[in-house]
């Protein structure tokens, strides 16, 4: 057995904070029963399948507090009345919300302990009103659907024109505009499966597919309600990373707690530009390598640089106000100041950059770029941390990483550019141990931060996804995009692209061949149109999927692919279009900037720790939900639209909207030692 969340029903210590959400109930009379308490805790019966497992990391990544219970484990406790309920404060309580299951026989009716178990938690469910989620089962008439052959479906569900209901629509997954399409990334592998059963009697669905001659409708995912019980059907098989599961995923949540839990979900996309003002360097699509990078060899001459022009920047502000998105310009002024001494003393790219300076956001990205981990011995092949002659480390100084920090701030500030001290990016995320060379943060980095007041430091999430402390600033992990930094044309990525993906009997690198986490394309990729037919639909793709997961972390590209092909647009263009198109107004992209990630991480882990140490208790009794967690640490909170936050003397609309309901990081307010929501009626 597994215990995540809140250890219900316990004392609290009276230095935890708290925090009520209500609404007005009429009093009980002496004569009627109390009102039962139910703790906001998920069960979740794990039978350890892939649809299990995928609600389990919806749970764990939203902050919904949930106790599992593995079916493998002999040892696990037994489901009975006693698990599930007792009597606290004489009032009844129903430990847990709601309730997951593999489906709608958890514990196996065929047996007379299992029979039991599952006798048990269906009264309970009676009793309390508490809803079960079957994730994955078939379609027959026991969870509300017709046999499949009786005017249904069973098979591959690749690309299959599903559609909500208009049940769907004004129910649990009213956030969705358009059709969910499921996968079919290759057409040699099947990727779902499942069933498309007719309702019966008592079965609402609310995701559903044409069935046999196309005039009939099948359900994928729909509620059944009966015996004085409500059952969420899902017919089809789903994991964690399918889009079809994800995007569905809050609605199973607002389904399965009524609207009313800890945890909170928005869809995050932001895109960080480096090395704005500078140059990169640019792929030899001859030699395979970039020159300038150490194991570049060989006879050939230097590759031109690659840099934005000031058409590219006035593209760059107008495909902003067209997208209706925001890019955060992480800059290099020095490098750009370079540029210009270089050219005669002009720079027609900073000169238009500037004058749109107020449509971007801006990041310190160093003034010129510089390593800032330790002194690099590039005499061997790959790089080494250079040694003094007493064979120590040695390392970039204080004074320099604080000057590359400090020298590009001020520049910014001197132009009126929106940056912000606290945000730092620095080149190659140098300064961070980066494997295999030099294993340890530079020693001198963190001293550096805090002389710039520097709090957020942009890390390689490839590297570090978890944010981790360095002195007194926090990494900021960032997606680094499958968009090159060393490549301006569409052309150019394709090649890079075959030479990194492609067997060594077909001219690549054959490194996907050794690598686990590659896998080597059956044939290269024409040059003319492979990066607009494969790279930029499977690039889009996995930065959707970010995007659907709740994940904040930025992502991010380079200044050149801004240039020349402009071939980062089409990428942004079909995540957004992709986006818009399955999601309603009420559930927009969320485009925060650097500090707001950070801080969105740092609470998420506070969260998580008090959660797993047990110091989160939260229920509810009638429309009264309370929540205490440990002083100091916010709580997420999620409630139907309507709620108001009670203050000390009058009331005011609780958290922001989003996908239909309010929702958002809580604590007492001042003079407070509760919080109390009122909940519309």
């Amino acid at each position: 057995m597994e215990l995540h969340g809140s250890r219900m029903g316990r004392a609290v210590m009276t230095a935890f904070a708290a925090v009520t959400l209500a609404t007005a109930v009429p009093a009980a009379s002496a004569a009627e029963a109390p009102l039962p308490r139910i703790d906001l805790t998920v069960l979740v019966v794990d039978d350890g399948g892939g649809a299990v497992d995928a609600i389990l990391f919806e749970l764990r990544g939203t902050g919904v507090p949930y106790r599992r219970i593995d079916l493998t484990d002999p040892g696990r406790p037994v489901v009975d009345a006693a698990f599930l309920s007792d009597t606290v404060d004489g009032r009844p309580r129903a430990r847990y919300q709601g309730v997951v299951v593999p489906d709608e026989d958890p514990f196996g009716a065929d047996t007379a302990a299992g029979a039991a178990e599952n006798a048990a938690l269906f009264a309970y469910e009676k009793t309390f009103g508490i809803r079960q989620v079957d994730a994955y089962t078939w379609s027959h008439p026991g969870v509300g659907l017709e046999y499949t052959d009786n005017g249904g479906y069973a098979g591959t569900l690749d690309g299959a024109p599903t559609a909500l209901t208009a049940a769907g629509r004004s129910g649990p997954f009213g956030y969705l505009d358009g059709p969910v399409a499921f996968e079919d990334n290759s057409p040699s592998v099947m990727e779902s499966h499942g069933y498309a059963g007719r309702p019966r009697e008592g079965f609402t669905s609310y995701l559903d597919t044409p069935v046999g001659d196309g005039t009939a409708r099948g359900s994928l995912i729909g509620e059944y309600a009966h015996d004085g019980r409500n059952e969420l059907v899902v017919t089809f098989a789903y994991n964690r990373h399918q889009r079809q599961f994800r995007v569905l995923a809050r609605g199973i949540v607002e389904w399965l707690t009524q609207g009313v839990h800890l945890g909170q979900s928005r869809h995050y996309f932001s895109v960080h530009v480096d090395d704005v003002f500078a140059s990169d360097a640019r792929w030899d699509t001859e030699r395979n390598c970039t020159p300038g990078d150490f194991d570049c060899v060989g006879d050939g001459e230097e590759t031109a640089p690659i840099r934005m022009t000031a058409a590219d920047a006035a593209y760059a502000a107008a495909w902003q106000r067209t997208a209706g998105f925001t890019l955060d310009m992480v800059h290099n002024a020095g490098a750009g100041e370079e540029w210009k001494a270089e050219h005669g003393g002009s720079d027609p790219l900073t000169d238009r950059l500037l004058a749109d300076k107020a449509q971007y956001r801006w990041i310190n990205h160093t003034y010129t770029h510089p390593f800032l981990g330790c002194v690099q011995d590039v005499s061997v092949v790959p790089w080494q941390c250079a040694k003094d002659a007493a064979g120590n480390t040695r390392w970039t100084s204080r004074a320099e990483i604080s000057a590359q920090i400090r020298d590009n701030h001020d520049w910014a500030v001197r132009k009126g550019l929106s940056v912000d001290r606290t945000e730092l990016v620095t080149g190659e995320h140098s300064g961070l141990k980066t494997l295999p060379q030099q294993p340890a943060d530079n020693p001198n980095l963190a001293g550096a931060l805090a002389d710039n007041g520097v709090r957020w430091l942009a890390s390689d999430n490839s590297r570090e996804p978890q944010q981790r402390p360095v002195g007194t600033a926090r990494t900021v992990p960032r997606h680094p995009m499958n968009v090159y930094y060393n490549v301006g044309t569409a052309a150019e990525m394709t090649d890079e692209y075959n030479w990194i993906y492609t067997s060594a009997a077909d001219g690549g690198s054959g490194v996907c061949a050794t690598d686990p986490a590659s896998t080597c394309l059956p044939e290269p990729l024409d040059t003319a149109t492979g990066y607009a037919t494969r790279i930029v639909p499977q690039e889009a793709r996995t930065a959707l999927g970010h995007v659907v997961a709740n994940d904040p972390r930025p992502h991010y590209v380079h200044q050149s692919n801004l240039a020349e092909d402009r071939i980062l647009y089409p990428v942004l263009d079909k995540v957004l279009a992709d986006y818009r198109a399955l999601f309603a107004e009420n559930t927009p992209v969320v485009n925060p900037r650097q500090r707001e990630v950070g801080t969105e991480l740092q609470r998420r882990a506070a969260w998580q720790a008090a959660l797993a140490a047990g110091r989160v208790t939260a229920y509810r009794i009638g429309d009264t939900v309370t929540v205490r967690t440990p002083s100091g640490v916010a709580a997420p909170v999620t409630a139907p639209a309507g709620t108001v936050k009670q203050l000390l003397l009058t009331t005011t609309a609780f958290g922001s909207a989003y996908a239909g309901a309010r929702s958002a990081w809580t604590t007492p307010e001042l003079f407070q030692s509760a919080i109390t929501l009122r909940l519309p009626t």
